[in-house]
């Protein structure tokens, strides 16, 4: 039975093909993904293990019968795998529909929760299901502070300090930004935060099954995480909450999940969640390495072959898989290289994919970080995942080679044969912004 629903035609322009009579699985298998902060492909392993429950075994987890009784066991299974990624107890981990659900869960819940109108402190960096919590909870007269970060999207300890002077309900700084992949010293933060009795929750949704997490050594209260993030399913998140932590809930309902999160559970994509938990656990360090080695490749060889491109974020102190760049004096060509791209059968991106529908205003991010509106523009991100190879590296280079010289002279023509707004008309038909 084909498991691939059909394609509506619009869909083909963004995998570059032509042929709607060619399959779906030789058109993405022809492909170089390289955007894997933005999702995961889905692990044949985590499929197979979906497979039952997307079938015959289809009981509410609620039931009492046995269809309900199979249902409730490969939840409890999943909840065991996904804790025992992070250090965590099983009881200790609550179902959610989404990475954002979750971190919205933990800010929301944990002001409501205090019964006080509250005070969160955050970072400038964080991701929108953060933001945007912060705003609402703003509305209703919470307190919020926005911390500055460094040129590498760092956190100081310093002005972490000086905000918990004031009474703080929550403080929540993301384990690694999606944007840069730079990754916050947690333990130190949180440690910090423990000493003055507030709650640290951090969304280590990009970090999560990418590098070590445990909650115990963090010390953090609350964690939020995200199956497809780590090549589970979309639709299922999760956030740990350390025993005694006081929420309030957001979604009302029947009381599943501790009360905390109301409606039937999705079983299938928890037990996703909990084999793609389960596998990541097993093959970390192995799986960090070798994208570490793809990283450094990639990397090397881009500050080589073109004397232009720049880095952003921490040097070091980053995500395994994740690289994020510039070209110096063709930051207003970035919509278009990525175009280039992925025409030629390559997928990266040009930071958030939640925040796309924002294409062409410079980061916020890399704002946040000091860059100025022109280089906050430019930025490509390529992050790697569990099936990317070193060809698709190698060969991932010598396709921007070619996309980035045929993008100069391309522009340069253009510019001067006067056509450049007939151009720019095309690239914003296909979806991308004119810079």
């Amino acid at each position: 039975m084909c498991l691939i629903p059909s394609i509506p035609d619009e869909a083909f322009v963004f995998l570059g093909a032509q042929n709607r009579a060619q399959p779906l699985e030789k058109v993405m298998s022809a492909r170089i993904y390289f955007d894997h902060s933005a999702t995961t492909p889905l692990d044949p392993r985590v499929l197979d293990a979906m497979g039952p429950y997307l079938g015959g075994a289809y009981g509410n987890p609620s039931s009492l019968h046995e269809e309900g009784r199979i249902a409730r066991a490969a939840v409890e299974r999943a909840r065991a795998q996904v804790a025992a990624l992070i250090g965590a107890e099983p009881d200790e981990i609550i179902f959610t529909a989404s990475g954002t659900e979750a971190d919205n869960l933990a800010l929301i819940g944990a002001v409501r929760g205090s019964g006080e109108s509250g005070h969160v402190v955050t970072s400038a960096i964080e991701h929108a299901a953060i933001l945007e919590a912060c705003k609402f909870l703003a509305s209703g007269g919470t307190k919020i502070t926005y911390l500055p970060v460094d040129a590498d999207g760092l956190v100081r300890h310093e002005s972490l300090l000086r905000a918990l002077q004031s009474n703080v309900t929550l403080v929540s700084i993301m384990t690694a930004n999606n944007v840069v992949g730079t990754l916050q010293p947690i333990e130190e933060l949180a440690q910090l935060t423990k000493l003055h009795g507030v709650l640290f929750h951090t969304d280590a949704v990009q970090a999560g099954g990418k590098i070590s997490l445990d909650v115990n050594r963090l010390q953090v209260d609350l964690l939020s995480l995200s199956a497809h993030k780590l090549h589970g399913p979309k639709g299922v998140g999760a956030l740990y909450v350390r025993k005694g932590v006081k929420l309030s809930p957001i979604v009302f309902g029947g009381g599943q999940e501790r009360g905390l999160r109301s409606a039937t559970e999705n079983v299938a994509g928890i037990v996703g969640f909990g084999a793609a938990a389960e596998i990541a656990r097993r093959e970390l360090n192995e799986e960090a390495d070798r994208l570490a080695e793809l990283r450094e490749l990639l990397t090397t060889e881009l500050l080589r072959s073109f004397p232009n491109a720049y880095l952003f974020g921490h040097p070091v102190q980053r995500l395994p898989g994740h690289i994020s760049f510039g070209f110096r004096g063709q930051e207003r060509e970035v919509g278009k290289l990525i175009t280039k791209l992925d025409q030629a059968g390559v997928a990266v991106s040009a930071g958030s994919a939640c925040s796309a529908h924002h294409s062409g205003e410079p980061s916020g991010v890399l704002l946040a970080m000091g860059y100025d509106e022109q280089s906050a523009r430019g930025l490509v991100r390529v992050s790697l995942g569990r099936f990317n190879t070193r060809q698709q590296v190698l060969q991932f280079l010598k396709l921007l080679k070619t996309a980035v010289a045929d993008t100069i002279h391309r522009h340069h023509r253009t510019a001067s044969a006067g056509l450049e707004s007939t151009h720019d008309h095309e690239y914003e038909r296909a979806g991308c912004s004119v810079l």
